[in-house]
Formats: C-alpha cells, sequence, structure tokens
C-alpha cells in the first residue's frame, strides 16, 4: 500500500501547479460552449451527441463518443460553472488514482519491493500524460484509463478464482462492466478485453505459441477457452453497439487534421502509417519536444524509400519482432526451470512453473499463481505466491502498449489526427512496465555491485528527469498564449494561427495580424486563418482587404458560411445591395453535411438570412423579409440568441400595421432576453401608437436604464415625450442622445430636428450645422 499511495502522491504533487491554469485549445469547444453542459439541456442529450455536443448520427460528427466524460464535466459545471479550478483538480484526483491503480497492478507482477516502486514513480511522472491530465478534454483519457484498470484487475481476480470459487463470474461481470464504462469515457477502452485474454494466456497460464494450437485441438482447460470465448463476445457486442450507435458509419475528417490518409500515393500512406508508431515510441522514450497538435505537416509524409526516417521504422518493427519473439519463445527444459527466479531483483527458490513439452503433452494446463491448495495453506506451509516470469511480463506489457494504440494506427479506419498524446496515455503503462522489467533484468543478470547501483540510479534519475519535464510543460498548459507560442516549433501554421486569435482577444491587433499571416506563410490555403485575418481587417475598417481575404476562405473552403455573412454585411455597407442579397442567398442554401461544426455553420446561416431580411426591410419589402425571417427562425440553431431576429419580426408586422403580430414577437424577444434595449424600445413605440402611454414610458425608461450611455434611448424617449408636447423635456433628451452619439448622423440630425421643433433654434442650427460635417453631400432642410 506504501508504494500505491507514494506514486499517487507524486502523481498528484506534479499536476497541483495545474489547478491555476485557464481553458486551453479543445476545451473552448467540449466545454465553454457545448450546450449539454447546459442546465437546460436534457441530460439525456449526452447520449445521443458526440464527445463535442453534434448529434451522433449527423455526417459532420467527430463520432467520438464519450458520454461518461461528457457526463463529469456537465457535473463540474452544476457545481462551478465555468471555473477552469475545479475541472483541473478533477483531472488531477482522477490522475493520482489511476496512478496508485497502475501501481497495484505492477505490485502483482513485479512483487512488493523497490521495482514496483519505480514503475508506479515513472507512470506518476511521464511527461506524455502532461496533454491528458493538464487539458481537460483529456479527462477522456485517464477517466477511460481508471476503468480500465478496474476492469484487468478484475479479470486477474476472475483467473486466480477460476474454478475454486462461485465468485470467479462475480469477477468476470466486474470486468465486462468496467469494460463498457472505460469505453464509454473513450473508444479506446474496448481494448482491455484483448490485454485480458493476453494476460490469461500468455502470463496466468504461461502459454507459449507453440502450446495454443494444440491445447485448442485436445480440449485441454476448458475454462480458460471459456473465458476466452466471452470476452470475444462481450468485445464484439461492444463495439458492434457502438457502430450501430453512431450510425455505422465512419466519421470524415478534413485533409490537414490526417494529411497522410488523404494522401493519393500508395507508397506515401504506407510508409508514412508505419513510422507513424516509430514516432510515438520515440515520445514515449524522450519526451523532451512535445505539443498540443501534430496534424498538418508536423510530421512531414514519407513519399519515398530513400527517407532516412525509414531506417527507424525499420529498427523500432526490428526491436518489436525480438522483444515478443523473446517474450513467446518455448523454453528449454534445462535453461527455464534452474530453481530459480526473480521477485523484484532478488532471486527465490519457488522456481519458474515451468513445462517442458513432455510434462505439456501429458498434462493438464496448470495456471503460474497456485490455488491456495498447491500453495501448501491447506497442509498450514507457508509458501509465497510466484510471480510472473520476465518473459511473461515482456508479453503482457507489450500488449498494453500496442493493442490500445491500434485504434490510432490507421489499420482500421483513418482517424483525426498524425499523433495525439493524450492517446497515449494508457499505451504508457505497457512502456513503464517494459521499462522497469528490462531494468529489473538487467539488475539481476549483471554480478558487479557497482553495475547494479548504476542501473538502479540510472533508472531513478530518468524517473527524476521525467517528473522535472513534467512540471516544466504544465507551465505551458496555464493559458492559450503559452501553449501556443510552445507549439510553434511543431506545428508553426496551428501555433500562429491560434495564437493570432488570442492576441486579437488581448486587442493586440498588429501582433493578431503578425500570427495570422505568419501562419498563412507556413500554410497557405488554411480557410480559417483567412477569413480570421479577414475579419481582424473588417473590424479595423480595412474592408477592401477584408473582402479579398474572405473570398480566398471561401475559394479554400466553399461551405464556411461565416465568410460568405460577414461578404454580404460589408457589401450591404457599401450600398452593393444586390451583391449582398446574392451572396446572403447563396449562403443560406449550403447544406451541413459533413461539416467539422455543423452548429457553428447553422448559426451562420440564420445570421445570413436575418442580415438579408433587415435588408429587405430597408428597401420597403416588408412581406419579403418576413418569410426570410421565418426562414431563419426554422433554420436557427439552439444557440443562437433570437432576440434581433424576433424583435425584427416585429418591426416588418409594425410596417405593414400587424400591431397584434408585432406585439407578439416583441414580447418573444424580451423574453428570450429581458435586457434587449431595441426591443423595449420597439416595443414602447407601438405603446403609444396604442393609446398605453403611461405602459410606453416606463419601457423607454427602462432601455436608458440598461445602458445610460447609448443616446439612441434618449433620442426615442425624446421622440415620444416631443409627440406628448412635453418640450421641454424633448429638448433635453435630444441635447443628450447629441452629446452622447456625437457621431452617429441620424442621431445628430434627429436631435437638431426635435430642438426645432421645441423652438431652441439656436442649439438647433449647432447640431444641423454638425450633421451636416458628418455628411457634407446631404444638403441641410
Amino acid at each position: 500500500m506504501i508504494a500505491e499511495l507514494v506514486s499517487s502522491a507524486l502523481g498528484l504533487a506534479l499536476y497541483l501547479n495545474t489547478l491555476s491554469a485557464d481553458f486551453c485549445y479543445d476545451d473552448s469547444r467540449a466545454i465553454k460552449t457545448n450546450q449539454d453542459l447546459l442546465p437546460e439541456t436534457p441530460w439525456t442529450h449526452i447520449f445521443y451527441n458526440d464527445f463535442w455536443g453534434t448529434l451522433l448520427t449527423h455526417s459532420g460528427s467527430h463520432k467520438s463518443y464519450r458520454p461518461l466524460c461528457t457526463l463529469s464535466f456537465r457535473l463540474n459545471h452544476a457545481i462551478g460553472g465555468l471555473n477552469p479550478w475545479s475541472y483541473h483538480l478533477v483531472n488531477v484526483l482522477l490522475h493520482a488514482a489511476v496512478t496508485g491503480l497502475f501501481t497495484s497492478f505492477s505490485k502483482i507482477l513485479l512483487g512488493d519491493g523497490y521495482w514496483t516502486f519505480m514503475a508506479g514513480l515513472m507512470f506518476a511522472s511521464h511527461p506524455i500524460h502532461t496533454e491528458a491530465v493538464a487539458g481537460i478534454v483529456g479527462r477522456a483519457d485517464v477517466g477511460a484509463s481508471l476503468f480500465f484498470l478496474l476492469s484487468l484487475l478484475c479479470y486477474m481476480k476472475h483467473c486466480s478464482t477460476r474454478g475454486a470459487s462461485a465468485r470467479t463470474w462475480g469477477w468476470f461481470l466486474g470486468t465486462g462492466l468496467c469494460a463498457g464504462c472505460s469505453m464509454l469515457w473513450k473508444e479506446q477502452g474496448v481494448t482491455v478485453l484483448a490485454v485480458s485474454a493476453v494476460y490469461d494466456v500468455f502470463v496466468f497460464h504461461r502459454l507459449k505459441m507453440k502450446q495454443i494450437l494444440p491445447a485448442i485441438y485436445k480440449r485441454k482447460n476448458l475454462s480458460l477457452f471459456l473465458s476466452i470465448s466471452l470476452l470475444t463476445f462481450w468485445g464484439t457486442s461492444l463495439l458492434g453497439a457502438r457502430l450501430y450507435w453512431m450510425g455505422n458509419k465512419p466519421p470524415s475528417f478534413s485533409n490537414s487534421d490526417n494529411p497522410a490518409a488523404d494522401s493519393d500515393s500508395l507508397l506515401a500512406r504506407t510508409l508514412t502509417f508505419f513510422y507513424l508508431p516509430t514516432k510515438n515510441l520515440w515520445l514515449l522514450l524522450c519526451p523532451d519536444t512535445l505539443s498540443f497538435d501534430w496534424s498538418m505537416d508536423a510530421v512531414p509524409l514519407l513519399k519515398t524509400i530513400c527517407d532516412w526516417r525509414n531506417l527507424h521504422t525499420v529498427a523500432f518493427y526490428t526491436g518489436l519482432l525480438l522483444l515478443a519473439y523473446y517474450g513467446l519463445k518455448s523454453p528449454s527444459v534445462e535453461g527455464d526451470c534452474n530453481g530459480k527466479f526473480v521477485t523484484n531483483g532478488k532471486q527465490n527458490a519457488n522456481g519458474h512453473s515451468c513445462h517442458s513439452e513432455v510434462e505439456y503433452r501429458n498434462s493438464e494446463i496448470k495456471p503460474s499463481f497456485p490455488s491456495k491448495v498447491e500453495n501448501g495453506i491447506k497442509n498450514n506451509v507457508s509458501q509465497r505466491t510466484r510471480l510472473p516470469s520476465t518473459e511473461n511480463i515482456v508479453v503482457l506489457s507489450l500488449s498494453l502498449l500496442i493493442i490500445p494504440f491500434v485504434p490510432a494506427t490507421n489499420l482500421f479506419f483513418y482517424v483525426g489526427f498524425v499523433i495525439a498524446e493524450r492517446v497515449l496515455y494508457i499505451p504508457s503503462m505497457g512502456f513503464c512496465l517494459l521499462i522497469t522489467v528490462g531494468a529489473r533484468a538487467l539488475y539481476v543478470k549483471v554480478q558487479k555491485r557497482f553495475l547494479k547501483s548504476l542501473i538502479f540510479y540510472a533508472t531513478a534519475t530518468l524517473i527524476v528527469f521525467y517528473g522535472l519535464k513534467t512540471a516544466i510543460r504544465n507551465g505551458d498548459w496555464q493559458n492559450e498564449e503559452m501553449l501556443y507560442r510552445s507549439g510553434i516549433k511543431v506545428n508553426p501554421a496551428k501555433a500562429w494561427g491560434n495564437l493570432g486569435n488570442v492576441l486579437k482577444s488581448q486587442s493586440k491587433i498588429s501582433e493578431a495580424e503578425s500570427a495570422y499571416r505568419n501562419a498563412l506563410y507556413y500554410r497557405s490555403n488554411m480557410a480559417d486563418m483567412l477569413y480570421n485575418l479577414g475579419l481582424l481587417l473588417q473590424e479595423n475598417s480595412r474592408f477592401a482587404e477584408a473582402l479579398h481575404y474572405y473570398k480566398l476562405a471561401i475559394g479554400s473552403r466553399p461551405t464556411l458560411a461565416s465568410a460568405y455573412l460577414n461578404t454580404g454585411i460589408i457589401l450591404m455597407n457599401q450600398g452593393k445591395t444586390e451583391e449582398a442579397r446574392r451572396t446572403f442567398l447563396k449562403c443560406s442554401e449550403i447544406p451541413d453535411e459533413n461539416l467539422k461544426d455543423p452548429h457553428a455553420h447553422k448559426s451562420s446561416v440564420t445570421s445570413c438570412l436575418y442580415n438579408l431580411g433587415k435588408l429587405y426591410h430597408e428597401q420597403g419589402h416588408y412581406e419579403d423579409a418576413l418569410s426570410v425571417y421565418k426562414e431563419a427562425i426554422q433554420k436557427m440553431p439552439r444557440q443562437f440568441a433570437p432576440q434581433s431576429l424576433y424583435n425584427m419580426m416585429g418591426e416588418a408586422y409594425m410596417r405593414l400595421s400587424k400591431l397584434p403580430e408585432a406585439e407578439h414577437w416583441y414580447m418573444e424577444s424580451l423574453r428570450s432576453k429581458t435586457d434587449h434595449i431595441p426591443a423595449h424600445l420597439t416595443y414602447g413605440k407601438l405603446l403609444a401608437l396604442t393609446g398605453r402611454k403611461s405602459e410606453a414610458e416606463k419601457f423607454f425608461l427602462k432601455a436608458i436604464e440598461l445602458d445610460p450611455t447609448k443616446g439612441n434611448c434618449y433620442m426615442h424617449y425624446g421622440q415620444f415625450l416631443l409627440e406628448e408636447a412635453r418640450l421641454i423635456e424633448a429638448a433635453e433628451m435630444a441635447k443628450k442622445a447629441a452629446e452622447l452619439d456625437s457621431t452617429e448622423f441620424d442621431v445628430v440630425f434627429n436631435a437638431a430636428h426635435m430642438l426645432r421643433q421645441a423652438s431652441l433654434n439656436e442649439a438647433a442650427e449647432k447640431y444641423y450645422d454638425l450633421a451636416a460635417k458628418l455628411r457634407p453631400n446631404m444638403r441641410q432642410i
């Protein structure tokens, strides 16, 4: 228990500096803008939507079905809202729990000694875990690992009690349930069933490759094969159910997410896909360069046989095959049964559980972990439980390293990433075990005390360096600016582009523009970056340049509705109404199939229709405007704020003198947002028109109360007072409006008109002059 507590404490301590971190990168979409976390959204939606809140059967869904992780986010949101501290705390506690379970699992394999400590401490401190623990969305991997280990430990209990206790099938039930929960945290969790089968065959029963087929043929140890068959059945059932639930279709990704999958060259695809596991192993072994994103050109494609990286691939698979051969080779009759075996670096006289070919042919397969009777407990003779051999642990370590990683290899289907560090959270268990058992084997093999100390302290030093790297890397996850700056070396296009967004939010406009242009220097066809640069230019009144970049963005991605929206707005403001109308119409016709974020697309389409309706409204085509507004309401997604749309519906009905309908939509606007100022003003005008003067005045005064700095509110109230012949009060409101909005022509001109109506001609002339300066081409009337 001490090893588990110490390892967990280290895992907790190393990540305490993440508690002050903000939401970063994917956290925004999975948490901050995910409608499934909101209390008004039925919690059952979590089981029909993907990790990002998109309907799982939608063609643009990521197909990442992780309802238990999303449910944990919703609980976080219910308790602490959008305070990132509580989200990070849960991640850190989960990592500490997983570390403790892994150490307990290692103890079963390595015994109760310092090598178990080494395995636990190495897992606690490994820097590859920083994305999974410091990045909140990495909780999916950590949660899946928790139930992965619980499932594996349950199956180990099932093996040790099989045939000796009725509770053995209770342990098997726990295995199945925990495997299902692990898969519902993250997809790769289901691979624990395959790892359990490897444990049963190659570790618990210590079968070698030569012995498996004869065992099946001769029907020996049927309980083993019953367990394996049930594991296979349950795994197939889970995978089949998941495939059915996501609509029997694989996800689709953009070519930038996984360039190799989009390559036309079979050679390039093959060489790159074979190389990527090599790169992942190097990150486990030497995590000196880490990045929040490895997409695009972060790992250049291997296009020819002559690429020197192919040597790494050959070395990797050669080493892998040699390790597998070492673990699975048949033992010699004499060499492996020499009466000694290793327990955490010490030799014991209990011996290996070895079977010669003669013994195997003439006996039933015996489990390597003896029952209580076999241990001599029944005869009151104390005997220590035998541990797996080094070869057995190597096989299990390789299965832990390889099997959970298989879904990320593009072997069965293409994935939406090149490398994802958080995907290595579970495989790192196999890596830590492999390094530890390798160090232990060397420690036992060498005879000199100096060499033994060297091996031990080298392993300890590796753990120290891993811990230091983890603490430093956590600093990069403190906020998005630090994270994106840290990724420039690996993925400059993505890092510069995201950094531009951060700098823009900090009002560092020139730096943001430089960041966007740097991103486009490395990858000129990024539609999002072209759009973001256009948006920045538009917000700084550089409309011609903005239109140029919006055009490029649309050329790169013709389905980018937000680019059409802003293009139309600029054209409308420039008086190019026909071009604006065509742009809005084209935007409204873009379908949302196969789009990464259909919710954002629908919001942009709704905004396009809203602006098209405003265009018709300004041209006096009120019936056309109403038709477009109704279409916008039909296409409006849940997260769209509808108050302005409802208010414009009311305005159109007002122009058509359909006052009851107008009042209905004004009220809908106020219901959707009680502090929506335009609805207060327009509803106040309707109330005044229908003779409800006292109610109307309350709405005008409420609008001023909501925003005392908005001149338009004083202007509307002044017009109401003017109609009520309260001229002095109206004149005061007019002056106030003109002072607050002195650069708005309509406000200044109307203020001058109201002052003239109140016979304050000198003041009126002052504001007429100001209006003339604002629009010199307008002739004063």
